[in-house]
């Protein structure tokens, strides 16, 4: 049975970062069913089961302990290891996809089917045409469906991008991005790693950020990448390197590993031609953590440099499930265009294969009927 009465918010977390501010947001309450109780699906929950407006219809994991356990922690009403049943309840209207990358095509076309709006997290899929029919079947749906590149919602890159517009560094030339993962939970990333590469899993978020900063969509691709661990599964490389060029000219590269003997590392850093822009998250800072993330900005005419402390969240949850509600209520949103996520992606699917095969490779362009919006 689920508590009575409305959830209380975990300490530490509040109800901020909700865009909008309308009295009468949401105008209903939600029905939501979260497939898939792992880390990230546990990460959405944790966010949004205490939240005005939401009730957590329904938690779903085939192991079922997982389900069960998170329906006692995020006051799920009930648990089960197969979620087609909870599609036919007239009180769901939103799914979250929180599964293994091969199961996400399947699952949006159920939710599609039953009439329920959808977030599913990236990647999309784990192959060109699983991902083409994915984004089909989302771009053509009656419902709406929004995937989760939780960067878009993050305050810290929606601020450093409002100062590279700004003009704060001049014209942006080279953006250089890290992020190795110093992999403690293996058999979780090894069976992430079974799905996709880190190029592709990861990467996709911060090609859509290249793309949305740059404003400006990635027209080649190379790389490098290795087998690092030996008990990979087969023709599995754990780390990847690319180099990326817009249209517009701007040049960078991102650098991704999975592995049991990397150095956990982050870096972010946009030059341009009048200084340069560092974003160091929260726990990657080695003082004052307290003030949230910061954002270094230099000035090369004169030689300063500027700290910007950003309070707000990683995971900004809650946040990316309200721009969902709002599209759905029909309210202006932030959720950003599908075509901008599913560029993303074929850029993703392009670095993969400029790494295996060792040539330059030109990713595939969304297609012409619907234009991308980089915003």
């Amino acid at each position: 049975m689920a508590p009575k009465g409305p959830a209380a918010a975990p300490p530490g977390r509040q109800a901020r970062n909700i865009p909008g501010k309308d009295s009468d947001f949401p105008m209903k309450t939600y029905g939501v069913v979260l497939i898939g109780c792992g880390h990230i699906g546990c990460e959405h929950l944790a966010d949004i089961y205490f939240r005005p407006g939401i009730r957590i219809v329904a938690v779903v994991d085939t192991d079922l302990a997982k389900a069960e356990q998170a329906r006692r922690r995020y006051a799920a009403a009930y648990c089960g290891a197969d979620y087609r049943p909870f599609l036919e309840r007239e009180d769901v209207e939103i799914v979250i996809i929180a599964t293994n990358v091969d199961s996400h095509l399947a699952i949006l076309r159920d939710c599609v089917r039953a009439g329920k709006h959808v977030l599913c997290e990236k990647p999309i899929a784990g192959s060109r045409e699983e991902g083409r029919a994915f984004y089909e079947c989302a771009r053509n749906a009656p419902v709406q469906v929004s995937v989760a590149h939780i960067l878009r919602y993050n305050e810290t890159y929606r601020r450093a991008r409002e100062l590279i517009a700004s003009g704060a560094i001049g014209q942006l030339k080279v953006v250089r991005m890290v992020q190795n993962h110093h992999s403690k939970d293996w058999p979780r990333y090894r069976r992430l790693l079974e799905d996709c590469s880190p190029v592709l899993d990861c990467g996709v978020h911060y090609f859509d950020v290249l793309q949305w900063f740059s404003g400006s969509p990635i027209t080649r691709v190379s790389g490098i990448g290795a087998a690092v661990d030996p008990d990979l599964p087969a023709g599995v490389l754990n780390y990847g390197m690319v180099q990326l060029h817009t249209q517009s000219g701007v040049v960078g590269y991102y650098e991704a590993g999975w592995g049991r003997g990397f150095c956990s590392s982050n870096v972010k850093e946009f030059v341009g031609t009048q200084g340069h822009l560092t974003l160091t998250l929260r726990d990657f800072r080695t003082s004052h953590r307290e003030e949230g993330d910061l954002i270094e900005l230099f000035r090369q005419e004169t030689g300063e440099y500027r700290a910007i402390n950003v309070e707000g969240e990683y995971k900004p949850m809650w946040r990316q499930l309200s721009a969902l509600i709002r599209r759905i209520e029909g309210k202006t949103s932030e959720m950003p265009p599908l075509a901008d996520l599913y560029s993303a992606f074929l850029v993703g699917l392009a670095a993969d294969e400029a790494i295996r095969t060792g040539e330059i490779r030109a990713p595939e362009l969304p297609p012409a009927e619907e234009k991308r919006a980089v915003s």
